[in-house]
């Protein structure tokens, strides 16, 4: 499921079993993917209509058996993704109103009934935003004043585990040689395409030593393709067929982004190093702004705008 600023390339990526495997084992505790068995995963994604407000929405669902004391069962798995730059504080009862839905499918669907009983879920939210995610993780919390005692039985319990990409270093994506902390690690990158070149070099590596090779590089390139569309980078992308195959012509031009950058970046400063020496001859000369202008090296209409801003 996603977000009205969804990624389609994530959703792409997660309609495939291993990366929702590598999910599970990479980046969720422990203990749940060492009940799983992956080889029984199941896409059940599709669109659904919420019965209350007629609202569609896409989800990511997949459901996994596991054995827990002899028994085994379906656990259905509900991936969220939520790439919004602010953090959507709603999440808990968003996530509980999609639950809700979801069962309701479910006995529509003639896959359980009431009677039967409802399958367990693990709602998984996965968040790329550039903020820190200060959302509640169980609606619960979300009462406030906490309840009496006697009423506290009756309160709404739902929590979902969070996987934020960028609070994982460069370190730990290192520890977990997957595809999928490689794609972490290109979307940690951000805008800057010194870092993002050396992500790009990583996933090549993982790819290559990947058994499964040419459908992983197949996968991650149209992912990769859409990101540095995402990103304008200046690249001709319709020549981008394969990482492993065209990461030399991939390299050369990542590096003359790099240079471009990195050239971008000494002229701000350049251009900040003048501002302030400016804005000293400004405050402790009487100097004209076209003397300033010539010994900071700025155009006069710069000298002008700053003399203006230091009256305010």
């Amino acid at each position: 499921m996603a977000s009205n600023h969804h990624d389609t390339g994530y959703k792409e990526l997660f309609s495939y079993p291993e990366f929702v495997q590598q999910l599970i084992e990479g980046f969720a505790p422990s203990e749940l993917s060492e009940l799983m068995d992956f080889s029984t995963l199941k896409n059940h994604s599709g669109n659904y209509i919420t019965p209350l407000f007629e609202e569609k929405f896409e989800d990511v669902v997949w459901s996994v058996e596991v054995t827990w004391q002899g028994v085994t069962q379906q656990v259905f798995l509900y991936i969220l993704l939520e790439f919004q730059s602010v953090v959507d504080r709603t999440m808990p009862i968003r996530l509980m109103h999609y639950v809700a839905c979801f069962y309701n499918h479910l006995i529509k669907t003639k896959v359980t009934t009431a009677r039967q009983g409802m399958p367990p879920i693990l709602p998984i939210v996965l968040y790329n935003g550039s903020r820190d995610w200060t959302a509640e993780q169980d609606i619960y919390d979300m009462v406030h004043p906490e309840p009496p005692a006697c009423l506290q039985v009756y309160q709404p319990h739902l929590r979902y585990y969070l996987v934020n990409e960028g609070r994982y270093t460069d370190k730990e994506l290192y520890l977990r040689q997957t595809p999928l902390s490689g794609i972490f690690g290109v979307e940690n990158a951000g805008q800057s395409w010194d870092a993002l070149q050396q992500a790009v070099d990583r996933i090549v590596a993982i790819i290559q030593a990947d058994p499964d090779k040419e459908r992983i590089d197949r996968i991650i390139t149209r992912w990769l393709k859409r990101h540095l569309h995402r990103l304008g980078a200046e690249i001709d992308l319709d020549q981008l067929e394969s990482l492993v195959e065209d990461k030399d012509m991939l390299a050369e031009n990542l590096e003359n982004l790099v240079k471009k950058e990195r050239l971008e970046g000494r002229q701000e400063g350049e251009q900040v190093r003048a501002e302030q020496i400016a804005r000293n001859l400004i405050t402790r000369t009487e100097m004209d702004d076209a003397m300033i202008a010539e010994i900071a090296g700025l155009p006069i209409a710069d000298v002008i705008r700053l003399r203006g801003e230091g009256k305010h």
